[in-house]
């Protein structure tokens, strides 16, 4: 196999250079043990790993890696990643919510040389024998402590323990957690930590409190959004029951937002993080599930709705703004009778409300979904090219687009709505006719 360089797959991704963190994981890979990296959410961790696959794999044409992550998000997310990278190694996802028989097909016919999946599904597909993993020989555990956390040690070790070729491991966590799995070797494997003290709250975050006056904080949270605008905010809430709450309260209030928690059904997350992503709501409400895992880049403010339990909880909530070089601003609303956690070292600036409320900001995008995907031989240019000669948009009124099997969502300005609906309606894409609407 023709390796592609380094070089490339930077500029495939859009970045300029590895960081000290990625560079240093990919030199250590090559001394030949098992490795325990250490570093921040949002510091490119995926990459990290994805560089050490390259050096690790081989022209054989059978599964070599398995990445066992803890999400279906981060499943999807580090798949999206590897493509983009356009390594040309065959890979793909295993979660669950889709059914097994649909990757059992994908698999047969893209024999993938590396499968990211879920504890559970991978045990799955194994156990129907589904998956041949007699030339396994790396395997990677992105978030090894939330795997851990979630109870997937003895899932894990089920897996582990049938990796009869496994050569070696590469286990990532953003904590420095104490209890390396027994799988990894006890003595002989290099641990790479990133998590310098200092470190773990970037200076350019700037952390405020917020004091609310009731110790229900809807109207405190929903005023704050209105003085933020339009920035891109993430509430985290403890519990799924408030995720909703909240959500609901802002909506009435006419805040564009969509909520996010582990008891919705999977094609909800999937859409409410398009539309986030894709900048059709300004505000994503969730419970610590986007903590960690998700790659929604340019988040502006971070709001703990409820105060984080813990420092882990306090770390990676922030860690979702403020990412490589960018500033981000952090809010806690303190209700009656609450206080500043301890464990928050940051100078913490209060934050005060005065003047009247602003009206809610619009978002400057929306979602259309359109009924047709890969699946019907739809793709990114044909939605383009309908959009532009039916629709009458002009290029930059077209956002981001995903393709999925059976449906894409595409974001258009918001001033286009109408007019591009009432374009297309009746209209066939590709000579097909479909459902084209706004998401709700």
């Amino acid at each position: 196999m023709s390796k592609i360089t380094i070089e490339e797959i930077l500029w495939n991704l859009r970045i300029d250079d590895l960081t000290p963190m990625q560079q240093a994981a990919t030199a250590e890979w090559r001394k030949g043990k098992d490795l325990v990296l250490l570093a921040p959410t949002g510091s490119g961790k995926t990459l990290a790993y994805l560089l050490a696959l390259l050096q690790s794999l081989t022209d054989d044409d059978v599964l070599q890696a398995l990445i066992l992550v803890p999400s279906r998000e981060l499943a999807l997310q580090t798949e999206q990643v590897f493509k983009a990278a356009r390594t040309g190694i065959p890979v793909m996802s295993c979660y669950g919510g889709r059914p097994a028989m649909d990757e059992h097909r994908q698999m047969k016919a893209l024999r993938p040389k590396v499968i990211v999946a879920t504890p559970g599904r991978m045990n799955d597909h194994m156990e129907k024998g589904n998956v041949n993993i007699s030339h396994i020989h790396t395997l990677v555990i992105d978030e090894f402590d939330k795997c851990l956390e979630l109870g997937f040690r003895e899932e894990m070790n089920r897996i582990v323990l049938q990796l009869k070729a496994l050569k070696r491991r590469f286990l990532l966590s953003a904590t420095d957690a104490p209890d390396i799995p027994d799988f990894v070797s006890a003595k002989d494997f290099i641990k790479v930590n990133f998590l310098a003290a200092d470190e773990q709250i970037p200076e350019r975050i700037t952390v405020y409190s917020l004091k609310s006056p009731e110790k229900d904080k809807l109207r405190t949270v929903a005023r704050l959004l209105c003085f933020l605008g339009s920035k891109k905010s993430l509430i985290f809430v403890n519990y799924r029951e408030s995720v909703e709450r909240v959500c609901h309260f802002l909506q009435n209030e006419g805040i564009a937002c969509e909520m996010f928690h582990g008891g919705m059904e999977q094609k909800d997350r999937e859409r409410a993080l398009y539309k986030f992503g894709n900048g059709s709501c300004n505000v994503f409400i969730s419970t610590d599930l986007a903590a960690r895992g998700l790659d929604i880049p340019d988040i502006d403010c971070v709001i703990h709705y409820h105060l984080p339990l813990n420092e882990d909880a306090y770390i990676h909530r922030n860690g979702r703004t403020a990412r490589w070089d960018a500033e981000g601003k952090v809010f806690m609303i303190v209700g009656p009778g609450e206080h500043i956690p301890e464990f928050v070292c940051q100078n913490v600036k209060p934050y005060i409300l005065s003047g009247e409320t602003p009206r809610p900001a619009l978002p400057l995008w929306v979602t259309l979904y359109i009924g047709k995907g890969k699946k019907d031989k739809i793709n990114k240019i044909d939605i383009v090219g309908f959009l532009t000669k039916v629709g009458g948009l002009a290029k930059e009124d077209i956002g981001r687009i995903d393709v999925k099997e059976h449906y894409a969502f595409v974001a258009v300005r918001r001033q286009s709505l109408n007019a591009v609906l009432s374009a297309v309606k009746g209209q066939k894409i590709k000579g097909v006719r479909t459902i084209i609407e706004e998401t709700r």
